[in-house]
């Protein structure tokens, strides 16, 4: 049986490292939801238009990339994106 559905789902824990070179790609990204699930794989990458967060993804015989995982809602999808460039923010921010 299904669980009943919730507003959102709980991040209950993120790792974020920062890569330092001049790659397109700033920080890889790992994190837990609601203690039960772990994704690896999240990226950080600076676009055209700033920052934006990649899900993981695999590049298929016609030289395309299809996201492996990924949110289904557009609340869940909003609420990872905004917590896991905040802590970006935050940990980039902080001097070395």
């Amino acid at each position: 049986m299904l669980a009943a559905n919730k507003e959102t789902l709980e991040i209950s824990n993120i790792k974020i490292n920062l890569i330092k070179d001049n790659s397109k790609v700033k920080a890889l990204v790992s994190l837990v939801i609601e203690d039960s699930l772990a994704l690896h794989g999240i990226k950080v990458v600076e676009g055209n238009s700033g920052l934006f967060v990649a899900m993981p993804s695999r590049k298929t015989k016609d030289n395309e990339y299809k996201d492996i995982v990924h949110p289904i809602t557009p609340e869940f999808r909003k609420n990872m994106q905004e917590t896991i460039l905040e802590v970006y923010h935050e940990m980039s921010a902080e001097p070395v």
